[in-house]
């Protein structure tokens, strides 16, 4: 039995590195569909009252356009990822939800194999609105542009597709404010752990 399933990982390692690469091309364009999870990093920031957020996961599309061999620039887009606002030595007081289009330049490294590894850095804006507090008081946080920093794997299962896996930097840093109560700066600076299928067009 031991010796069967070492032949059975033996054989699928062996076609894994089988398999086609998924060049990338001047000119070619890869839509990736999957799943975000954003694990804010930083913990209670801000002057006074300490506020954090916490972790959310929803759908992410990202596009691809090649504009050299190996080189593309990136749109991340997700739908709106939805937090609750936590208080030091509260718990939860309120919530917000934010959208945070990225867009990277990134370099993907030639490779003969079926792994494709990649690493990119660009700039994220990130709108948050729907800001509430559980007892019915405004709350404000504005709008935050960053840098962004992303890496990953593409792994292909065919010369026109990919499962990709990512983790992405993201500098988010937003003003809080209820009425005339400033809560100062809350660093977010989540990091982005995704999982997506990549088609290549």
């Amino acid at each position: 039995m031991t010796t069967r399933i070492a032949l059975t990982l033996a054989a699928a390692l062996a076609s894994a590195a089988a398999a086609p690469a998924l060049a990338q091309s001047q000119g070619d364009i890869l839509l990736g569909i999957g799943v975000g999870y954003v694990m804010p990093t930083d913990s209670y920031s801000g002057s006074g009252n300490n506020l954090r957020a916490d972790d959310n996961a929803r759908p992410t599309l990202t596009f691809e356009y090649f504009i050299a061999d190996n080189i593309g620039l990136e749109v991340l887009a997700a739908t709106p990822f939805e937090h609750d606002i936590q208080l030091q030595g509260t718990g939860d007081i309120g919530k917000t939800k934010h959208l945070p289009p990225t867009v990277s330049l990134q370099y993907h490294f030639s490779n003969t194999s079926s792994v494709t590894p990649f690493i990119g850095a660009g700039v994220n804006y990130t709108r948050f609105w729907d800001d509430r507090l559980n007892s019915g008081a405004p709350l404000k946080l504005d709008d935050s542009w960053g840098f962004a920093l992303h890496a990953g794997l593409d792994v292909a299962i065919s010369e026109k597709a990919a499962i990709r896996t990512d983790v992405r930097y993201i500098d988010i840093e937003t003003d809080a404010s209820s009425g005339a109560t400033q809560f100062g700066k809350v660093k977010i600076d989540p990091i982005v752990f995704g999982v997506s299928y990549v088609m290549k067009f």
